[in-house]
């Protein structure tokens, strides 16, 4: 009796000691670096330019409003007006290239 009252503290030390295990090591995290817009966000003048300069026979745009196409998207869509109208009936994407926004299929945005 006398050698297992003097083994229980060691067996009890030994099995506290086996189900300690050491912390992990903290993995570095990296904070996300914001991207800066490649281009700045086009407004109603100059989308009223690009318009112009694509489709000069079209009345000048009287209101524009632009937004993305979607989340991740590049491109933009705009929603317009022409002449006197005021409500924004029609649409044209405007998509980057070459450092400036170009109209995406200005075939097409004409012809309306």
């Amino acid at each position: 009796m006398k050698k297992i009252a003097f083994l229980l503290p060691a067996l009890t030390l030994a099995l506290a000691a086996c189900g300690e295990e050491p912390a992990p090591e903290p993995t570095p995290t990296v904070a996300p670096t914001p991207t800066e817009p490649a281009l700045p966000a086009p407004d109603q003048a100059l989308f009223t330019g690009l318009l112009a300069e694509a489709c000069p026979e079209l009345e000048p745009v009287n209101t524009a409003v632009c937004k993305r196409a979607g989340f991740g998207s590049s491109d933009v869509i705009c929603e317009y007006g022409l002449g006197s109208d005021e409500y924004l009936r029609d649409k044209a994407t405007l998509t980057p290239g070459d450092g400036e926004w170009t109209l995406a299929d200005p075939e097409n945005v004409c012809a309306a």
